[in-house]
């Protein structure tokens, strides 16, 4: 858990944007919009007389703002994630009124990270809520990757992949990003909130201030200062749940004694009314039925932004004993109510939010 929190604390909003800003000279903007899980924090990292001053609409995930308080400068939001509600359509509403009102001389900074896709839309003409609605539920339940998910969201929005800063008739636009996506690429991330359009005619930069590498070496640094052998550190948790559990788990059960670590987003494929967990309390559980009885593996699996799914926890802890702590595992993974199995066990992972969003980390000890 402390190799975890040195991972998140390395690429938490405000210290990266802060981090950017040291390294990199950027004029003061005249206008700011931040949307994404980790909105409130990164906007915490620019300059004080920014964040009092400057016009700025904020848009994140229902309990991420914090005790933050904001001068009367900010708009600040709350939305659904990682369904979208219809507070998402009045975000994406007043997201692309504020652009739109931007001057002909302004300089917008954009602060983007994921969760953007559910927690600001604003639907193209002909498309309704219950389209959106629809098309999130499919693809949240058919475990398609966040590539696929973004290309549908894309057909129906008016303010993604680029289509947002269509509407943008000032002269400069900066995004900082904190990536959520393989590749780190600005047009998957958020689903395109930040890309910039085909046409634009203003001056436009782009940098990723945070990413699961830079989480992942963090651990690596930190494991080898206190003498810890790292034998994996890889991005490679880009496929269905039972897939990558059972690579994990015979590279660990089949490698030497050291540290493990695995970054990426996994998918999963639902039951018709699910149960209670997410991705990584479910990924948890499976690399935990491959290593029952063993007495020399341990881990985790968590989410870097605090949350799994529609539930409170980042992910759960697993061992040798975990999958036969409790009758009733393999019931709970067939009804994706790993979450209810892992709460009972007393495995679950709760840090809240943490200002943070470069998808997931599995971290294991195998010790001799």
């Amino acid at each position: 858990m402390q190799l975890f929190k040195e991972a998140v604390a390395a690429v938490k909003g405000d210290a990266s944007v802060n981090a950017w800003l040291t390294t990199n000279k950027l004029h003061q903007p005249t206008h700011i919009l931040a949307v994404g899980k980790a909105a409130s924090a990164m906007f915490e990292g620019l300059p004080s007389e920014w964040r009092k001053s400057v016009p700025t609409y904020l848009v994140t995930k229902t309990g991420h703002i914090g005790r933050a308080i904001y001068n009367g400068n900010v708009t600040a939001l709350e939305t659904s994630h990682p369904l979208p509600d219809k507070t998402s359509l009045d975000a994406g509403k007043g997201a692309l009124d504020f652009i739109t009102n931007c001057g002909a001389d302004s300089r917008l900074l954009m602060l983007v990270s994921g969760g953007a896709s559910s927690l600001v839309e604003h639907l193209k003409t002909g498309f309704r809520y219950e389209d959106l609605k629809a098309l999130t539920s499919a693809a949240l339940t058919e475990g398609l990757d966040i590539e696929e998910i973004n290309k549908r969201r894309k057909s129906i929005s008016a303010i993604k992949g680029g289509g947002l800063l269509a509407s943008y008739r000032g002269a400069e636009v900066n995004v900082l990003a904190i990536s959520d996506v393989a590749g780190d690429s600005i047009g998957i991330i958020g689903s395109g909130i930040g890309s910039r359009p085909d046409d634009a005619r203003f001056t436009y930069s782009c940098d990723i201030v945070a990413s699961n590498t830079v989480a992942r070496n963090a651990i690596e640094q930190n494991a080898k200062l206190n003498g810890r052998t790292v034998i994996s550190n890889e991005e490679n948790m880009y496929a269905n749940v039972p897939e990558i559990a059972a690579q994990i788990a015979n590279e660990i059960m089949n490698g030497k004694p050291g540290l493990y670590v695995y970054g990426g987003e996994p998918t999963i494929i639902l039951p018709q009314n699910p149960g209670r967990g997410g991705r990584n309390q479910a990924l948890a559980l499976e690399i935990a039925r491959h290593i029952s009885k063993r007495d020399d593996i341990v881990g985790l699996v968590a989410g870097t932004d605090g949350t799994d799914g529609p539930t409170d926890a980042a992910g759960a802890f697993l061992d040798g004993e975990t999958y036969l702590k409790l009758p009733g595992a393999e019931g709970a993974q067939e009804r994706a109510d790993s979450g209810s199995y892992l709460a009972q066990a007393g495995d679950l992972i709760i840090t809240g939010p943490t200002g943070t969003n470069v998808m997931d980390l599995a971290i294991f000890l195998k010790h001799t």
